[in-house]
């Protein structure tokens, strides 16, 4: 089954870093690397389920859309949906779960929350929004790069702000078809603004200098060497540009660093969780200037939940039962803190 949501998606993905290139030639070192990693991720030798992915989104029906809501705090597509559709699509959609960023809304009115398919994803990523939206430079005409951008529900918000382009990146097989069966209902909406690049950061060729706002919202403290990841930050920035940065961190002064033993909230892979000052001081020792930090942000269980679209484990069952202020293994719970620098 011909894949035309996908095929449509990577071309205009193709045409737009084209275009690109003809202003920046560093573009055309991620031309020559855009096949191989857009065939990886359907590597089924690579990920499993990839097939099955790619064959729910395929099957996704063809909806007459009225009209398609960016800036809202659910994502929503306004879209005729019969009893049969809504039936197919639920079933398809949830053949892509987990859905841990959103949430979005498929068929039914704008301003109708009670009608359409809901996606109510494990995060409230539309509260983390609320919180960054206010600090940000006026997205409006310009080219972001959003690192570990999940299904895309962030990506998404900078189109519906104005934004010129907005690419994603992030490894997951997952996240990059729950991307694909958004795509395949905004169809045009967004006059293909908002692409998908299925890699990690240091997939990309370094020093590309191509961006006037990076993304880096809730990756940092998967990173082994936190410094390489902002040095990566700073290399797709162009001089001048903004990096808006979102981790967890603990308090404490410049000094304070905490590298959790196995693992942090049940999570195998946090590695450094800073005070803010002490993210500061990196920031700035990597070159970054201006630097502020504009929210600081402790996570509940409101924000991160299971749901009837991601029903395994959530934040509540990695908190100590008798003391919501500490995880399970005892450590401070989860803090999130958003700074913002210039390159």
């Amino acid at each position: 089954m011909t894949n035309q949501t996908i095929a449509n998606a990577e071309r205009e993905l193709y045409l737009t870093l084209l275009a690109l290139a003809q202003q920046q030639p560093s573009a055309y070192e991620w031309l020559k690397h855009l096949p191989t990693w857009l065939g990886d991720i359907k590597d089924k030798s690579r990920y499993a389920h990839a097939p099955a992915y790619q064959a729910a989104v395929a099957r996704l029906p063809e909806l007459t859309v009225n009209s398609v809501d960016l800036g809202s705090d659910t994502l929503k597509i306004e879209a005729n949906l019969s009893d049969s559709q809504r039936k197919q699509t639920t079933a398809l959609l949830k053949q892509l779960m987990p859905w841990r960023k959103g949430p979005f809304q498929i068929g039914g009115q704008i301003g109708d929350d009670e009608s359409g398919i809901k996606i109510d994803t494990e995060w409230h990523s539309d509260w983390k929004w609320q919180r960054v939206a206010p600090h940000l430079s006026a997205l409006k005409n310009r080219r972001i790069l959003d690192v570990g951008g999940g299904s895309g529900y962030h990506g998404w918000r900078m189109a519906g702000a104005g934004a010129d382009t907005v690419i994603i990146v992030d490894p997951s097989c997952l996240f990059y078809h729950q991307f694909m069966a958004i795509r395949h209902f905004v169809g045009v909406a967004d006059n293909y603004r908002t692409h998908y690049i299925p890699v990690p950061l240091e997939a990309l060729p370094e020093h590309s200098q191509l961006f006037d706002t990076v993304f880096s919202m809730g990756v940092l403290y998967h990173r082994q060497s936190p410094f390489e990841h902002l040095q990566q930050l700073k290399g797709q920035l162009i001089k001048g540009g903004e990096l808006v940065l979102e981790t967890l961190v603990i308090d404490g002064d410049a000094n304070t660093v905490l590298v959790p033993h196995e693992r942090y909230a049940q999570m195998n892979n946090v590695y450094f969780l800073p005070s803010v000052e002490a993210l500061i001081g990196w920031l700035k020792k990597v070159g970054f200037r201006e630097v502020r930090c504009v929210d600081v942000d402790v996570t509940t269980t409101e924000e991160q939940r299971a749901t009837e679209w991601m029903t395994y484990q959530s934040l509540a069952d990695f908190l100590d039962p008798n003391n919501h202020s500490k995880t399970i293994e005892g450590y401070p719970a989860p803090k999130r803190a958003t700074l913002i620098a210039k390159k």
